[in-house]
């Protein structure tokens, strides 16, 4: 199943499938390790915000406002203004219109579409490897759970060394999976369940890498345009488009370069705190949502409100430290991501509304006859 639902072309109707298969292998796991999410359990969620459509209109409005607030963008105009006038001898034009230049640079209709793009290879790709896993793993249940030798044996089949090439955390998921089936004590349990959630979701995100990169990209997604951009304001005529190429190639240019490419980086950045701020949410059951560029909050379930599990302490202190102070999170950074999705396993991890269908009836029908008619 998972390999024809892999095989579908259609994104939105693979979407579909992907979500709906994910459900089912969550609910399959549970059954004999109940009262505790596992790691598809929340990948139907974010599969099925990954088949929603995203507000062009926010996304303009946001990243205006973020280019007008930014102290950042301001004072990266001003430097590259000052070394403009100082290569130019004062001959160079202002840039008093850096925010329109940056935000001209910025087209939020084909950013969605270079968005949606890159997210749905992504959604494909960890469907195609961690769901196959999954799959295979509950198949060794068939005839009750499997024994120690079982699960050697589909440990086998994966290959070692760590992410993005390695499956070794999802190796170590399935084992810490297996050991939680048969922990008598409700603590212990609680902490290999959620080790082996974050274990399978490092080794997720890791692989995502290049794909959320190329997604949160997406509104500055020519950065050299940009920068070219700059260099026109400054040096808009012939006569002074040759002065600087007299004194870039005499080597006095550089920190004008320097500047201007400081600008266009902040612009980037900028975007993808849009991308985050707007695009990314994640919708739970019960109306919950859930927005990727803030801090989680909630009660820690009573088992895991401490860790005593000592590779669980590890890799929860692992995304602490890497991932800093910053007030917001950029997605684009795996450490912030792992920071959050820590967070979210851990507060959520004994909330069972996280196993309701993703869909009613009515809303798989219209979907799927929405998906059809794409086809």
């Amino acid at each position: 199943d998972v390999e024809k639902i892999v095989a579908i072309d259609d994104p939105v109707a693979r979407n579909l499938q992907i979500t709906q298969c994910y459900h089912e292998l969550s609910a399959a796991l549970a059954t004999w390790i109940p009262g505790a999410l596992n790691w598809s359990t929340v990948a139907t969620w974010a599969s099925r915000q990954a088949g929603q459509s995203i507000r062009r209109e926010d996304l303009r409005r946001t990243l205006e406002r973020l280019i007008a607030e930014s102290r950042e963008i301001a004072e990266a105009a001003e430097r590259v203004q000052a070394e403009g006038a100082a290569a130019g001898e004062d001959t160079t034009e202002s840039l008093a219109g850096a925010a329109a230049i940056v935000r001209d640079a910025i087209n939020p209709a084909a950013a969605f579409e270079r968005t949606a793009e890159a997210v749905a290879r992504g959604n494909r790709k960890v469907f195609e490897e961690i769901g196959l896993a999954f799959a295979r793993f509950l198949a060794l249940f068939h005839d009750g759970p499997p024994d120690r030798a079982a699960i050697d044996r589909f440990n086998e089949d994966l290959r070692r060394g760590d992410p993005p090439d390695g499956q070794r955390l999802l190796s170590s998921a399935f084992a810490h999976y297996h050991t939680a089936l048969s922990e008598p004590d409700g603590k212990t349990r609680a902490e290999l369940m959620l080790l082996a959630n974050l274990e399978i979701g490092l080794h997720e995100q890791t692989r995502l890498q290049p794909e959320i990169r190329e997604a949160m990209d997406a509104p500055v997604y020519k950065p050299d345009v940009l920068r070219e951009r700059i260099l026109t304001e400054l040096f808009p005529d012939a006569g002074s488009r040759l002065r600087l190429l007299a004194l870039r190639l005499a080597g006095r240019a550089d920190p004008l370069f320097e500047a201007r490419d400081r600008l266009a980086e902040e612009a980037q950045r900028l975007g993808r705190l849009a991308i985050t701020e707007v695009m990314l949410t994640l919708d739970l059951p019960h109306g919950r949502t859930l927005r990727l560029g803030q801090v989680i909050r909630g009660a820690y379930p009573r088992p895991l409100q401490t860790i005593g599990h000592p590779e669980l302490l590890d890799l929860l202190a692992q995304f602490s430290s890497a991932a800093g102070t910053q007030a917001r999170t950029d997605w684009s950074r795996l450490p912030d991501r792992m920071r959050f999705i820590a967070q979210l396993f851990r507060i959520y991890q004994e909330d069972i509304s996280l196993f309701d269908p993703p869909y009613t009836a009515k809303e798989w029908a219209e979907l799927r006859d929405q998906s059809t008619r794409t086809l």
